[in-house]
């Protein structure tokens, strides 16, 4: 199994359930080289997809009463979007962690958007369930609301 130690103190999370973060990790080209893993991250990916946006719409919510709906789904479209969560991950350097095949590394998958903002969504989605709402919530506010102007 992967060693999560590193990736763990760059979130500030550490996971009861390691498996959680390391399938978070496993993009589906990686199934095809590695017999051993059998789960990719296109469900957590779901999951956190969920998270983010009910929390994302919260925050919101609370940080602008005076907002209509229109306006506050265009926030929301504009925090959440693969560019904005793309930045996020390389801040952190995700893709670093990223479980992936060999084509897919040959290609740059490391630095792929839309793989960095899946991978955001699908470690947000490990961090709901195996630590609860609150640090998914804190997770967020530490690397994603900090762009709400």
């Amino acid at each position: 199994m992967t060693d999560t130690t590193i990736l763990e103190k760059r979130i500030g999370f550490s996971f009861k359930n390691k498996t959680l973060l390391i399938q978070a990790l496993t993009h589906r080209s990686f199934l095809n080289e590695n017999s051993k893993y059998k789960i990719s991250n296109e469900r957590l990916e779901f999951l956190g997809d969920s998270v983010l946006s009910l929390l994302t719409s919260t925050k919101l919510f609370s940080l602008f009463p005076s907002f209509p709906e229109g306006q506050l789904t265009n926030l929301r479209s504009t925090l959440v979007r693969a560019e904005t969560l793309a930045q996020v991950a390389q801040h952190l350097d995700l893709g670093d962690f990223m479980l992936i095949s060999v084509g897919e590394e040959k290609s740059g998958g490391r630095k792929n958007e839309s793989l960095l903002a899946n991978l955001f969504e699908a470690i947000l989605g490990a961090i709901f369930l195996d630590l609860g709402l609150e640090k998914a919530e804190l997770f967020l506010e530490k690397n994603l609301f900090t762009r709400i102007k």
